[in-house]
């Protein structure tokens, strides 16, 4: 938390905030006014008493130096976590303006929550002195092929009713609606391949989704098809490629190979939800190594998953990483120090380099969305419409002018656009601020729809500016 006295930044904690609304009210008590007795310690934890609306004030305790990133406390009966009292908490804390000292050993309300949580912790790592049961390998290996038989089962029929489909004309998916994309999905769900499940679904809203449709429809429905065809040959396929497949059918998978041990910048983190989950992606990149690795932690609906890293700290920590082509999801493993602060601009590409590795990837998997690159000496640009003037990608890879944004090469060589989601998003106007037309670093997701940027270092700085 504090090695060598560095507190985090106000981005770096907002960055933990579980949504919109949390941040701006953490923002408000990010303020002296409603706190007393705060305190920090330099074994990682943070405390103090909010002023509420009641008589008594809400005892808040952040504990930062949890491997799995922060965990709190707060008697306050938010289901949010962190609440707001924690984020205010922190944002007092990252103020370093002495409302938050060095006040060495907690009061005994943070001080019982926070023993409890380390004397766990400890329990957990030391080996166990009850042995487990030993498992039953010919139990597992019958579930894995009775699973596999219905996944074939439901793969087999995708394959009909994608040609079925095709034999009729794309056109009838527009008058069919979405009820036949969801029964084929549920159908793909009985088989247990969420992975083709959620496929299907997205095919229900490309019919409405404007002008262009059947091509785009043509193309998911190709990509769906791959995927069935690889999972019903898989037997054919090369060892890397089959884990893929298996992957995207949405098999479990665990780590594999021997640890990496880095100095790891946390580059980005963002949150995806549907109606069943939440989905935190959590991008690394080793200082040491020049590798990126990918993090992804769950929680239930409407709930913030519990692994939290924000935006600019380097880990001194183990990451292994996933089987499968082109994977780049990894495992957190052991954390050798707290978390602190880094000062690191990792080395960027051209763009149209970007592009290449892009391409380069779609090799070891067909079905990738994006990939992850760093950018070097790019400048924030409204385009026209030429390659180099600006527009976006259209469906088939082909390329119109629209005047959109776009990230040019600031000697002008090429140029990225951004995809349509991140035109939307707030990133975008502090990419452009930041940037104040000088060329800089950006890291972001590379894919055929356009450039999604996620964090940049301006001119002269080390430090990472996070644009989620």
């Amino acid at each position: 938390m504090t090695q060598q006295g560095v507190r985090w930044t106000a981005d770096q904690v907002l960055a933990l905030a579980p949504d919109a609304p949390s941040r701006k009210a953490g923002s408000k008590l990010g303020v002296a006014g409603p706190w007393s007795e705060a305190g920090s310690s330099g074994e990682g934890a943070v405390w103090g008493l909010c002023k509420g609306s009641g008589s008594k004030p809400y005892r808040t305790v952040v504990d930062i130096a949890d491997a799995a990133g922060p965990a709190y406390k707060c008697s306050c009966p938010s289901r949010k976590f962190p609440c707001k009292h924690a984020l205010g908490l922190l944002l007092v804390w990252a103020g370093a303006d002495g409302t938050v000292p060095e006040a060495g050993e907690p009061p005994a309300w943070a001080e019982e929550w926070l023993g409890a949580r380390r004397t766990r912790a400890d329990t957990e790592r030391s080996p166990a002195t009850v042995p487990a049961a030993p498992a039953d390998p010919e139990a597992a290996r019958r579930r894995a092929e009775k699973r596999a038989e219905r996944i074939t089962a439901g793969a087999t029929e995708l394959e009909q009713r994608l040609s079925d489909l095709l034999r009729s004309g794309i056109a009838t998916a527009e008058q069919a609606g979405y009820g036949l994309w969801e029964e084929t999905a549920a159908r793909m769900v009985d088989a247990q391949a969420p992975g083709l499940a959620a496929r299907v679904r997205e095919l229900g809203a490309i019919p409405a989704s404007g002008p262009g449709w059947p091509v785009r429809l043509l193309e998911e429905c190709a990509l769906l098809y791959l995927l069935d065809q690889g999972w019903l040959h898989r037997d054919r396929l090369p060892d890397e490629l089959a884990a893929t497949v298996r992957s995207r059918m949405g098999l479990p998978a665990q780590p594999q190979g021997p640890p990496v041990r880095d100095r790891w910048l946390v580059l980005a983190q963002y949150d995806t939800a549907d109606s069943r989950l939440t989905t935190r992606r959590i991008w690394l990149y080793g200082t040491e190594s020049r590798r990126s690795a990918l993090l992804l932690s769950y929680g239930a609906a409407g709930r913030a998953p519990a692994l939290a890293l924000p935006v600019g700290l380097v880990l001194d920590a183990e990451v292994t990483a996933y089987p499968g082509a082109g994977q780049l999801r990894a495992d957190l493993g052991e954390q050798f120090t707290a978390p602190v602060p880094g000062t690191h601009r990792p080395p960027g590409v051209r763009t149209d380099e970007a592009a290449a590795r892009y391409g380069e990837a779609l090799r070891g998997d067909p079905w990738l969305e994006s990939w992850p690159v760093i950018l070097a000496e790019v400048v924030p640009a409204q385009g026209g419409g030429s390659r180099q003037g600006g527009g976006s990608w259209q469906g088939g890879g082909s390329w119109q002018g629209g005047g959109s944004w776009q990230l040019a090469d600031a000697d002008g060589g090429s140029a990225l656009p951004l995809a349509p989601s991140a035109l939307s998003r707030p990133g975008l106007w502090r990419l452009i601020a930041v940037s104040g037309g000088a060329p800089l670093t950006v890291f972001g997701e590379c894919g055929h729809q356009g450039f999604t940027p996620l964090a940049a270092w301006p001119q002269d700085s080390g430090e990472t500016v996070s644009l989620c």
